[in-house]
C-alpha cells in the first residue's frame, strides 16, 4: 500500500524589496472554542482562571525523564530546559476531538516532507542563497520583506533539502546558537535557491512570540527540526523520547475555524478549507490508561510512551494522512521494514483513535523533572518597521532581525524616526494587548539611543511614554478605544546606535 503525505503551503508575500544581502551576524487568547495549552499553570497569562469542564488526570511517567543540563540548547538536544518541547504536563484535561480516518494510514516516518538537521562546522565556508528565478526575492517573514539573497556564514557541504515541494532543511550554527531554516530550498548546479528563510535560537523557547513570530519553515512558525525524532535518539536504549514530538494532520482533522492556538504563532493560510476540529499548535496526548504493552513493534511502542508523557504538537498540515509524526531523514527508521506490516498499520489506527487534544494543563515539569512555576513574559512589540524620519532629509534606521532591534549608522546628530503603521504591535492572536490590562514598555539601547511608545485613538492621545533611555520603563493601561500605536526612536551620535523596545503584560 502506498502512503503519501503532502503539505501544500501558500505564503503571503509582502511588497518590500530591500536591495541588499542579508548576512548573519554573531549575536552575543485563542477563541473560546479551544483553550490553548498553558505554558505554566495560573501564572502564565495564557491559562483560564477556572479549568474547563472535564476530568483532571495525571499523565503517565514512562522510564527516566531526567537529562543532564549540559545537553539542552545544543544540536542533539535543541532548545532550553524550560522549552515546551522539553517540558511535559503532569495534570491535564483532555478534550473530545478525535483524529478521523482518511485516505491513508497514519505514519511515523521519514519522507519527502520531513527534514534533516545539518550541523555547521568551523571549517565550513559561507554560502549565498538566492530566490528562484522570477521571484522578487527570498521572503523573510520576520522582517516582512524580500531580500535579493541570504548569506549563511557556515554552510555544511552535506546539506540536502527534503525532496518534497516544501524542500525543508535546517542548518545549525552551534557557535552563534542559531538555526537557519529554509522553505523550498533547492540546489541547481551548485546554485542554492529558496523561497523563504527564517531563524531561531537553538537555546531558545523553540516557538515564536508576539515580536519574533515566525522562526522556521513549518506552518506553526517553527523550524522543522523542532520535535523531530532524531537519528541519534532512535536506538539510544530509552523507553521513550525525551521531548514532545512534531505532528501534522490532514484537512479532515485540522480546524477550519481556528488557524492556530498557543504556542503556535502561525498556521496555514488556507485553514478555512479544513473540516476538522484541531488547530495548529494543539498538543495531542494518549491517555495514561492506553495499553503500551499491546503495541508489538518496539519502535512504535517507544513513540506511544512518548505520546503518553510529552505528547505531540500539531505543527503543519498534510494531504490524506490522518497523522504524520516526523522522523529525521537518513535515519533508516521504518515501521514497515521488509514490507507492509498490517499489525503496525492496525496499531497506528488504534493510536489515532485514542489521541486527544489537551485543553487544559495545570502543572508542568521541565526537562530535568523540575516543577515550572513561572516563565518570562513574552514580548509583544516588534521593531520591524517601516520607519520614516521625522524630519525632512533625516535618517531612518534599518531593522536587524538577529538583534530584534533597529540600527542607526553614521549619525552626526540625534535622528528621530517613527513607525505609525501599527505593525509594531503583535499580530499574533493570543499575544495582542488586551484593553484595560496593565503593560510595561521597556527600552534597550546603546550609544544613548532612546525610544517611545504612544497611542492615538478616540480623537486624542491616549498615552505617551516620552523618549526613554536604556533600561527605563513606562507602565500604562491599554486603551479601550480603537486607535493606532506609534513607535518612535531617537539615535545617539556616532557610528552605530541599536534600539529595541519590549512590551509585556504586568502580572
Amino acid at each position: 500500500m502506498r502512503n503519501k503525505v503532502a503539505n501544500p503551503k501558500s505564503l503571503v508575500y509582502g511588497s518590500i524589496l530591500l536591495a541588499l544581502t542579508l548576512t548573519v551576524h554573531t549575536q552575543s487568547l485563542s477563541a473560546a472554542a479551544y483553550d490553548p495549552v498553558c505554558e505554566v499553570n495560573q501564572n502564565s497569562g495564557y491559562c483560564s482562571a477556572t479549568p474547563p469542564v472535564g476530568s483532571l488526570i495525571s499523565t503517565a511517567t514512562v522510564g527516566s525523564v531526567v537529562s543532564s543540563p549540559c545537553e539542552f540548547g545544543t544540536f542533539n538536544r535543541p532548545f532550553s530546559v524550560n522549552s515546551l518541547w522539553n517540558s511535559r504536563p503532569t495534570k491535564v484535561i483532555l478534550g473530545n476531538s478525535v483524529i478521523p480516518e482518511s485516505t491513508y494510514y497514519p505514519l511515523v516516518a521519514t519522507g519527502n516532507y520531513s527534514t534533516t538537521a545539518f550541523l555547521a562546522k568551523e571549517t565550513d565556508l559561507p554560502m549565498t542563497v538566492y530566490p528562484p528565478d522570477g521571484a522578487p526575492g527570498v521572503w523573510d517573514p520576520d522582517s516582512e520583506a524580500y531580500f535579493p539573497s541570504i548569506t549563511i556564514p557556515r554552510w555544511p557541504s552535506e546539506t540536502v533539502p527534503a525532496s518534497g515541494s516544501d524542500g525543508h532543511a535546517d542548518i545549525v550554527d552551534a557557535e552563534r546558537k542559531i538555526i537557519h531554516s529554509f522553505f523550498q530550498l533547492k540546489n541547481t548546479n551548485g546554485r542554492w535557491t529558496a523561497t523563504q528563510y527564517a531563524w531561531s535560537r537553538i537555546d531558545g523557547r523553540g516557538w515564536g512570540d508576539g515580536a519574533h513570530y515566525f522562526q522556521g519553515a513549518r506552518a506553526a512558525g517553527i523550524p522543522p527540526m523542532a520535535g523531530l525524532i532524531r537519528k541519534h535518539e532512535i536506538n539510544d536504549g530509552a523507553s521513550q523520547y525525551h521531548h514532545a514530538l512534531a505532528m501534522s494532520l490532514t484537512y479532515t482533522g485540522m480546524s477550519g475555524t481556528e488557524q492556530y492556538v498557543f504556542p503556535a504563532t502561525s498556521g496555514d493560510r488556507t485553514f478555512t478549507q479544513n473540516s476538522g476540529q484541531i488547530p495548529t499548535g494543539a498538543l495531542l496526548m494518549l491517555p495514561p490508561s492506553f495499553d503500551s504493552a499491546s503495541i508489538t513493534s518496539p519502535a512504535l511502542r517507544k513513540v506511544v510512551n512518548t505520546l503518553k508523557t510529552y505528547g505531540a504538537y500539531v505543527i503543519d498540515r498534510n494531504v490524506g494522512t490522518p497523522f504524520y509524526i516526523y522522523v529525521e531523514n537518513g535515519s533508516n527508521f521504518n515501521l514497515h521494514e521488509g514490507g507492509w506490516n498490517s499489525t503496525v498499520a492496525k496499531d497506528l489506527q488504534t493510536i489515532r483513535a485514542a489521541l486527544r487534544p489537551v485543553i487544559y494543563a495545570k502543572d508542568w515539569v521541565n526537562g530535568l523533572g523540575q516543577p515550572i512555576t513561572s516563565q518570562p513574559r513574552l514580548n509583544m512589540l516588534s521593531m520591524r518597521g517601516p520607519w520614516r524620519s521625522s524630519a525632512s532629509g533625516g535618517v531612518a534606521p534599518a531593522f536587524n532581525s538577529y538583534s530584534q532591534s533597529v540600527v542607526f549608522t553614521n549619525t552626526t546628530k540625534a535622528e528621530y524616526a517613527e513607525n505609525a503603521s501599527g505593525r509594531s504591535i503583535s499580530g499574533v492572536d493570543w499575544a495582542k494587548p488586551i484593553p484595560g490590562k496593565l503593560y510595561e514598555f521597556r527600552v534597550e539601547a546603546t550609544n544613548n539611543g532612546k525610544a517611545y511608545l504612544r497611542f492615538w485613538g478616540g480623537g486624542k492621545e491616549q498615552f505617551n511614554s516620552r523618549p526613554l533611555a536604556n533600561g527605563e520603563t513606562y507602565r500604562f493601561y491599554w486603551p479601550s478605544v480603537s486607535g493606532t500605536p506609534i513607535m518612535g526612536v531617537v539615535s545617539g551620535v556616532g557610528p552605530k546606535t541599536e534600539i529595541r523596545g519590549v512590551l509585556t503584560q504586568v502580572q
